[in-house]
């Protein structure tokens, strides 16, 4: 059994070091103890104009240029790389945790999931983004949906359903979950969100917006979701490139 890790990243190159070092040290750490088990990493530079590409190189992991700048686009990239018989998705600007690698790796032995996702914590967080953090955790459980840091399934269903989609700027994790949901029903199979250990990513856009940028944009996916989700130019909360 293989598991490729595939990391999107777009200028990244402050925080992709610290996330490739986390990926070695959590491999190494089940490497031990677990048999039968393959791994790759495979660093998608979309498009960066930094030492995204070449940090990625010097960490050994296999590095894919995608030109456009789309998550949804840089992940399928990456998956296209990929060889493994499960796929995980994770952010560049996000730790993996031994634990949480090992709970994935015991759902994956279980035979019972297609895919699945695992709780998220933010550092930093401000007391209000906790708030929200609660919220999203608590509907990542309760629906199963998986959040876009943290993400693995099958390689054959992500294959079968086309992968994320190429109209969406955002919320494609939760397509893509909904998606992977529906095929493992008619395979006997369900969806999980782990919690052992949560999945620790950069609470850097709370320093980097303002409450008030975060209120507009919040407010202008409610009010126009769909149009929103897919047009680029509206999202800059993830597209502006601040780092």
């Amino acid at each position: 059994m293989k598991l490729s890790i595939i990391i999107p990243a777009f200028n990244e190159e402050k925080e992709l070091p610290h996330c490739l070092s986390s990926v070695k040290a959590a491999l190494e750490d089940v490497g031990d103890g677990v048999d039968g088990w393959a791994f790759e990493t495979i660093v998608v530079d979309n498009n960066s104009t930094d030492a995204t590409g070449q940090i990625g190189r010097d960490a050994g992991a296999t590095v894919v240029f995608e030109p456009v700048n789309h998550i949804a686009g840089a992940r399928n990239a990456g998956a296209a790389a990929a060889d493994g018989d499960w796929l995980l998705f994770i952010d560049a600007d996000s730790r993996l945790h031994a634990k949480t690698l090992r709970e994935t790796l015991a759902a994956i032995a279980s035979d019972r999931y297609v895919a699945g996702g695992c709780v998220v914590a933010l550092d930093p967080t401000p007391w209000w983004g906790a708030v929200m953090l609660v919220v999203w955790n608590t509907i990542s459980r309760t629906m199963r949906w998986a959040a876009g840091s943290y993400l693995f399934c099958r390689t054959d269903a992500f294959r079968e359903i086309d992968g994320f989609s190429d109209t969406l700027y955002a919320a494609e994790e939760i397509d893509l979950s909904r998606r992977l949901r529906r095929w493992g029903k008619t395979h006997g199979l369900r969806m999980t969100i782990l919690t052992g250990q949560p999945h620790l990513s950069s609470g850097r856009k709370f320093e980097l917006y303002s409450k008030w940028e975060m209120v507009r944009f919040s407010c202008r996916c409610i009010l126009r979701p769909l149009h929103s989700l897919q047009s680029r130019k509206r999202l800059d909360y993830f597209y502006d490139g601040r780092r």
